[in-house]
Protein backbone atom coordinates (compact mmCIF):
# COMPACT_ATOMS: atom_id res chain seq x y z
CA UNK A 1 0.00 0.00 0.00
CA UNK A 2 1.31 3.66 -0.78
CA UNK A 3 0.57 6.83 1.71
CA UNK A 4 -2.23 7.70 -0.61
CA UNK A 5 -3.59 4.42 0.24
CA UNK A 6 -2.81 4.72 4.15
CA UNK A 7 -3.54 8.53 5.10
CA UNK A 8 -3.71 7.60 8.69
CA UNK A 9 -0.80 5.18 9.41
CA UNK A 10 0.97 6.57 12.33
CA UNK A 11 -1.86 7.90 13.69
CA UNK A 12 -3.47 7.24 17.14
CA UNK A 13 -7.16 6.86 17.62
CA UNK A 14 -9.44 5.89 20.15
CA UNK A 15 -12.83 4.75 19.28
CA UNK A 16 -14.71 4.66 22.37
CA UNK A 17 -17.73 2.43 21.94
CA UNK A 18 -17.01 -0.16 18.87
CA UNK A 19 -18.33 -3.45 19.72
CA UNK A 20 -20.70 -3.08 16.96
CA UNK A 21 -22.42 -0.85 14.91
CA UNK A 22 -21.51 2.55 14.07
CA UNK A 23 -18.47 2.71 16.40
CA UNK A 24 -17.05 -0.97 15.10
CA UNK A 25 -17.24 0.35 11.35
CA UNK A 26 -15.68 3.48 12.30
CA UNK A 27 -12.65 1.81 13.65
CA UNK A 28 -12.57 -0.73 11.06
CA UNK A 29 -12.44 1.77 8.24
CA UNK A 30 -9.89 4.20 10.41
CA UNK A 31 -7.80 0.72 10.38
CA UNK A 32 -8.21 0.62 6.51
CA UNK A 33 -6.81 3.80 6.12
CA UNK A 34 -3.62 2.39 8.44
CA UNK A 35 -4.73 3.93 11.67
CA UNK A 36 -3.36 2.36 15.28
CA UNK A 37 -6.76 1.97 16.76
CA UNK A 38 -7.80 1.36 20.72
CA UNK A 39 -11.28 0.16 20.72
CA UNK A 40 -13.41 -0.06 24.10
CA UNK A 41 -16.39 -1.47 25.07
CA UNK A 42 -18.05 -3.54 28.02
CA UNK A 43 -18.57 -7.35 25.84
CA UNK A 44 -15.98 -8.67 25.87
CA UNK A 45 -15.52 -12.98 24.66
CA UNK A 46 -15.66 -13.27 28.28
CA UNK A 47 -18.30 -10.71 29.86
CA UNK A 48 -21.23 -9.95 27.53
CA UNK A 49 -22.77 -5.77 28.87
CA UNK A 50 -26.36 -5.84 30.07
CA UNK A 51 -26.75 -4.79 26.42
CA UNK A 52 -27.17 -8.93 25.97
CA UNK A 53 -25.53 -9.21 23.09
CA UNK A 54 -22.69 -11.61 22.66
CA UNK A 55 -22.27 -12.27 19.29
CA UNK A 56 -19.64 -8.44 18.84
CA UNK A 57 -17.00 -8.37 21.13
CA UNK A 58 -14.59 -5.47 21.09
CA UNK A 59 -11.51 -8.09 20.97
CA UNK A 60 -13.47 -9.26 16.95
CA UNK A 61 -13.78 -5.47 16.43
CA UNK A 62 -9.75 -5.06 16.82
CA UNK A 63 -8.87 -7.82 14.69
CA UNK A 64 -11.17 -6.75 12.44
CA UNK A 65 -9.10 -3.78 12.59
CA UNK A 66 -5.90 -5.44 11.98
CA UNK A 67 -7.09 -7.32 9.04
CA UNK A 68 -8.08 -3.85 7.52
CA UNK A 69 -4.44 -3.00 7.53
CA UNK A 70 -4.20 -0.95 10.48
CA UNK A 71 -3.37 -2.00 14.38
CA UNK A 72 -6.60 -3.00 16.27
CA UNK A 73 -6.08 -3.27 20.16
CA UNK A 74 -8.75 -3.78 22.75
CA UNK A 75 -9.44 -2.15 26.07
CA UNK A 76 -12.81 -3.16 28.04
CA UNK A 77 -13.49 -0.26 29.48
CA UNK A 78 -16.87 0.67 31.46
CA UNK A 79 -16.63 4.44 30.49
CA UNK A 80 -18.98 5.65 33.27
CA UNK A 81 -15.90 4.53 35.32
CA UNK A 82 -13.57 7.49 35.54
CA UNK A 83 -10.51 5.10 37.21
CA UNK A 84 -10.81 2.73 34.18
CA UNK A 85 -11.23 5.71 31.47
CA UNK A 86 -8.19 7.16 33.28
CA UNK A 87 -6.34 4.18 33.37
CA UNK A 88 -7.09 3.27 29.37
CA UNK A 89 -5.50 7.27 28.53
CA UNK A 90 -2.75 6.52 30.44
CA UNK A 91 -2.01 3.20 28.76
CA UNK A 92 -2.38 5.40 25.21
CA UNK A 93 0.13 7.68 26.39
CA UNK A 94 2.59 5.44 27.59
CA UNK A 95 2.62 3.37 24.51
CA UNK A 96 2.54 6.32 21.56
CA UNK A 97 2.33 9.61 23.70
CA UNK A 98 -0.15 10.90 21.73
CA UNK A 99 -3.75 10.85 20.80
CA UNK A 100 -4.84 12.39 17.05
CA UNK A 101 -8.31 10.69 16.96
CA UNK A 102 -11.13 10.60 20.13
CA UNK A 103 -14.35 9.40 18.30
CA UNK A 104 -16.63 9.05 21.66
CA UNK A 105 -19.61 6.59 20.27
CA UNK A 106 -20.89 6.17 23.43
CA UNK A 107 -24.40 4.49 23.92
CA UNK A 108 -25.83 1.06 24.77
CA UNK A 109 -29.10 1.95 25.27
CA UNK A 110 -31.07 0.48 22.62
CA UNK A 111 -32.81 -1.99 25.30
CA UNK A 112 -34.39 0.86 26.73
CA UNK A 113 -35.91 3.04 24.03
CA UNK A 114 -38.47 0.19 23.08
CA UNK A 115 -40.41 0.74 25.87
CA UNK A 116 -39.94 4.52 25.99
CA UNK A 117 -40.77 5.57 23.07
CA UNK A 118 -44.18 6.66 22.26
CA UNK A 119 -44.71 7.40 26.26
CA UNK A 120 -44.30 10.62 28.25
CA UNK A 121 -41.48 11.17 30.44
CA UNK A 122 -43.00 10.41 33.54
CA UNK A 123 -44.49 7.06 32.69
CA UNK A 124 -40.96 5.78 32.01
CA UNK A 125 -39.28 4.05 34.75
CA UNK A 126 -37.25 6.65 36.21
CA UNK A 127 -34.01 4.15 36.87
CA UNK A 128 -34.68 3.53 32.69
CA UNK A 129 -34.31 7.32 31.54
CA UNK A 130 -31.82 8.28 34.07
CA UNK A 131 -30.07 5.25 32.25
CA UNK A 132 -30.02 6.42 29.06
CA UNK A 133 -28.87 9.55 30.50
CA UNK A 134 -25.66 7.69 31.94
CA UNK A 135 -25.07 5.95 28.69
CA UNK A 136 -25.75 8.90 26.56
CA UNK A 137 -24.43 11.68 28.18
CA UNK A 138 -22.49 10.71 31.28
CA UNK A 139 -20.23 8.82 29.06
CA UNK A 140 -19.00 11.25 26.75
CA UNK A 141 -18.31 13.82 28.97
CA UNK A 142 -16.35 11.55 31.59
CA UNK A 143 -14.11 10.37 28.41
CA UNK A 144 -13.47 13.89 26.85
CA UNK A 145 -12.80 14.81 29.99
CA UNK A 146 -9.83 12.33 30.82
CA UNK A 147 -8.56 11.71 27.19
CA UNK A 148 -8.78 15.68 25.60
CA UNK A 149 -5.83 16.71 27.64
CA UNK A 150 -3.81 13.55 25.43
CA UNK A 151 -5.57 15.23 22.30
CA UNK A 152 -4.14 18.48 22.73
CA UNK A 153 -0.77 17.63 23.29
CA UNK A 154 -0.56 17.66 19.72
CA UNK A 155 -1.63 20.65 17.23
CA UNK A 156 -4.55 19.04 15.18
CA UNK A 157 -6.13 16.60 16.99
CA UNK A 158 -9.75 15.55 15.94
CA UNK A 159 -12.76 15.09 18.40
CA UNK A 160 -15.58 13.21 17.20
CA UNK A 161 -18.98 12.71 18.95
CA UNK A 162 -21.41 10.38 17.44
CA UNK A 163 -25.07 10.42 17.94
CA UNK A 164 -28.64 10.49 16.26
CA UNK A 165 -29.75 13.59 13.98
CA UNK A 166 -28.17 16.71 12.97
CA UNK A 167 -28.91 19.31 15.06
CA UNK A 168 -30.94 21.02 12.42
CA UNK A 169 -33.26 18.02 12.36
CA UNK A 170 -32.88 17.84 15.59
CA UNK A 171 -33.66 21.39 16.52
CA UNK A 172 -37.06 21.08 15.42
CA UNK A 173 -38.70 17.83 16.06
CA UNK A 174 -38.81 15.66 19.28
CA UNK A 175 -36.90 12.47 19.09
CA UNK A 176 -39.88 10.19 20.58
CA UNK A 177 -39.18 10.50 24.41
CA UNK A 178 -37.76 13.40 26.47
CA UNK A 179 -34.71 11.26 27.91
CA UNK A 180 -33.41 9.73 24.03
CA UNK A 181 -34.05 13.55 23.14
CA UNK A 182 -31.92 14.88 25.67
CA UNK A 183 -29.43 11.79 24.93
CA UNK A 184 -28.73 12.55 21.42
CA UNK A 185 -28.99 16.24 21.27
CA UNK A 186 -26.21 16.82 24.16
CA UNK A 187 -23.54 15.24 21.93
CA UNK A 188 -23.95 18.01 19.67
CA UNK A 189 -24.02 20.68 21.65
CA UNK A 190 -20.80 19.04 23.75
CA UNK A 191 -19.58 18.93 19.66
CA UNK A 192 -20.13 22.98 19.82
CA UNK A 193 -18.54 23.56 22.77
CA UNK A 194 -15.64 21.69 22.59
CA UNK A 195 -14.87 23.30 19.56
CA UNK A 196 -14.74 26.62 21.51
CA UNK A 197 -12.64 25.15 23.54
CA UNK A 198 -10.05 23.27 21.06
CA UNK A 199 -9.50 26.23 19.01
CA UNK A 200 -6.56 27.50 20.90
CA UNK A 201 -4.82 23.99 20.61
CA UNK A 202 -5.85 23.83 16.96
CA UNK A 203 -8.25 20.91 17.57
CA UNK A 204 -11.02 20.23 15.91
CA UNK A 205 -14.42 18.72 17.23
CA UNK A 206 -17.84 18.02 15.55
CA UNK A 207 -20.78 15.59 16.01
CA UNK A 208 -21.61 13.27 13.53
CA UNK A 209 -24.34 11.09 12.37
CA UNK A 210 -25.28 8.21 10.93
CA UNK A 211 -28.86 7.64 8.57
CA UNK A 212 -30.98 4.94 9.64
CA UNK A 213 -28.74 2.44 10.60
CA UNK A 214 -28.04 -0.90 9.72
CA UNK A 215 -26.51 -2.34 13.06
CA UNK A 216 -26.34 -5.61 13.99
CA UNK A 217 -29.64 -5.17 16.59
CA UNK A 218 -31.30 -3.26 13.73
CA UNK A 219 -31.25 -5.69 11.69
CA UNK A 220 -31.87 -8.64 14.50
CA UNK A 221 -35.14 -6.58 15.02
CA UNK A 222 -36.29 -7.01 11.20
CA UNK A 223 -35.19 -10.85 11.30
CA UNK A 224 -32.93 -10.08 8.36
CA UNK A 225 -29.38 -9.66 7.47
CA UNK A 226 -27.08 -7.62 5.68
CA UNK A 227 -27.09 -9.63 2.58
CA UNK A 228 -31.01 -9.67 2.58
CA UNK A 229 -31.83 -6.68 4.92
CA UNK A 230 -34.51 -5.43 1.49
CA UNK A 231 -36.88 -8.30 2.67
CA UNK A 232 -37.63 -6.11 5.91
CA UNK A 233 -38.94 -3.24 3.16
CA UNK A 234 -42.68 -5.01 3.53
CA UNK A 235 -42.73 -3.90 7.12
CA UNK A 236 -40.96 -0.74 6.66
CA UNK A 237 -40.80 0.82 3.20
CA UNK A 238 -38.85 3.63 4.65
CA UNK A 239 -36.29 1.37 5.32
CA UNK A 240 -34.92 1.18 2.05
CA UNK A 241 -32.93 4.62 2.89
CA UNK A 242 -31.15 2.70 5.59
CA UNK A 243 -27.34 2.47 5.13
CA UNK A 244 -25.04 0.20 6.73
CA UNK A 245 -22.42 1.28 8.87
CA UNK A 246 -19.30 0.95 6.60
CA UNK A 247 -20.98 4.65 5.42
CA UNK A 248 -20.17 6.46 8.72
CA UNK A 249 -16.98 4.48 9.22
CA UNK A 250 -16.35 6.06 6.16
CA UNK A 251 -17.36 9.73 6.89
CA UNK A 252 -15.27 9.14 9.51
CA UNK A 253 -11.88 8.32 8.44
CA UNK A 254 -12.67 10.69 5.83
CA UNK A 255 -12.80 14.00 8.17
CA UNK A 256 -9.56 12.07 9.92
CA UNK A 257 -7.64 11.89 6.67
CA UNK A 258 -8.49 15.69 5.75
CA UNK A 259 -6.07 18.32 6.60
CA UNK A 260 -8.55 20.95 6.35
CA UNK A 261 -10.72 19.54 8.53
CA UNK A 262 -10.89 22.18 11.14
CA UNK A 263 -13.48 24.05 8.46
CA UNK A 264 -16.40 21.75 10.06
CA UNK A 265 -15.16 22.61 13.65
CA UNK A 266 -18.53 23.02 15.68
CA UNK A 267 -20.50 22.01 13.55
CA UNK A 268 -22.98 18.69 12.76
CA UNK A 269 -22.74 16.41 10.31
CA UNK A 270 -24.37 13.78 8.39
CA UNK A 271 -22.58 10.60 6.94
CA UNK A 272 -24.87 11.73 3.88
CA UNK A 273 -23.97 14.84 3.74
CA UNK A 274 -20.07 14.08 4.12
CA UNK A 275 -20.20 11.77 1.83
CA UNK A 276 -21.71 14.74 -0.98
CA UNK A 277 -18.36 16.17 0.16
CA UNK A 278 -15.65 13.81 0.47
CA UNK A 279 -17.44 11.46 -2.47
CA UNK A 280 -17.01 8.08 -0.83
CA UNK A 281 -20.25 5.56 -1.15
CA UNK A 282 -21.66 2.98 1.29
CA UNK A 283 -20.51 -0.37 0.69
CA UNK A 284 -22.80 -0.62 -2.36
CA UNK A 285 -21.75 1.72 -3.67
CA UNK A 286 -24.99 4.14 -3.17
CA UNK A 287 -25.05 6.89 -1.31
CA UNK A 288 -28.35 7.57 0.62
CA UNK A 289 -29.07 11.02 2.40
CA UNK A 290 -31.84 9.63 5.13
CA UNK A 291 -31.83 13.26 6.70
CA UNK A 292 -33.12 14.76 3.86
CA UNK A 293 -35.30 12.13 2.56
CA UNK A 294 -37.22 12.60 5.83
CA UNK A 295 -36.97 16.83 6.00
CA UNK A 296 -39.03 15.64 1.94
CA UNK A 297 -40.95 13.10 3.18
CA UNK A 298 -42.23 15.59 5.82
CA UNK A 299 -43.00 18.41 3.41
CA UNK A 300 -44.51 16.40 1.04
CA UNK A 301 -41.78 16.81 -1.33
CA UNK A 302 -41.28 13.48 -3.80
CA UNK A 303 -39.05 11.41 -2.13
CA UNK A 304 -37.54 8.09 -3.04
CA UNK A 305 -36.34 5.69 -0.47
CA UNK A 306 -34.49 3.13 -2.20
CA UNK A 307 -31.61 4.77 -3.84
CA UNK A 308 -30.61 1.42 -4.96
Amino acid sequence: MTTHDTPLKGRICLVAGATRGAGRAIAVQLGTAGATVYVTGRTTRGEPSEVGRTTETIEETAELVTAAGGEGIAVPTDHLEPERVRALVDRVDREHGRLDVLVNDLWGGEHLIGSAFGRKSWELDLADGLRMLELGVRTHAVTSHLAVPLLIRNPGGLLVEVTDGTAAYNGTRFRENLYYDLAKNAPIRMAFGLAKELAEYGGTAVAVTPGWLRSEQMLASFGVTEENWRDALGKAPDFGISESPVYVGRAVAALAADPDRHRWTGRSLSSGHLAAEYGFTDADGSRPDCWGFLVAKETGTPAVADHR
